[in-house]
């Protein structure tokens, strides 16, 4: 697998950090002891506590894998204020939704923190990737399924 960056802000990194912590000292553990018991009954060819045991199992080995390269890649996103009027990962930007007259406010994150019901947005999604380098004042479009839309720069804080 390529060691892609993974751009986090401090907060977001924190948090994958202890729900790394939370699977590998609790979770593993706790899945330990039910496979240990799962073992314990007999014929495992037929036993669905151990089949779901280790279904599980794989998930969470998954998961941790997959916390690991993201803390070890990660590139810290400061959110320390927009200085020079541009759009950048942290930014957090106002815009207005063309023919529309209500404003939205959208934080740029990485991947891995987006939630768009926070008004988190990806700098890989459609959005994000047409703000990135933007000023105030400037209008991007993107394509959705409903056909165009476009959004003018209020604000960029």
């Amino acid at each position: 697998m390529v060691n892609k960056p993974v751009y986090i802000t401090p907060e977001g990194l924190e948090e994958l950090k202890a729900e790394l912590n939370h699977l590998i000292n609790v979770r593993r553990p706790d899945l330990a002891k039910r496979l240990h018991f799962a073992i314990k009954q007999g014929d495992l060819s037929e036993n669905a506590d151990y089949i779901a045991a280790k279904e599980e199992q794989g998930f969470l080995e998954g998961r941790i894998l997959e916390l690991e390269q993201s803390i070890n890649n990660a590139v810290l996103i400061e959110s320390s204020g927009n200085t020079d009027g541009i759009i950048n990962l942290g930014s957090h930007i106002t815009v207005m939704e063309e023919d529309y007259d209500e404003e939205e406010t959208y934080h740029l994150v990485g991947a891995t923190e987006a939630d768009p019901t926070k008004g988190r947005i990806s700098n890989e999604s459609p959005l994000g990737q047409a703000l990135l380098g933007k000023r105030v004042g400037d209008v991007v479009a993107i394509r959705a399924p409903a056909g165009e839309i476009r959004f003018r720069i209020v604000r960029i804080d």
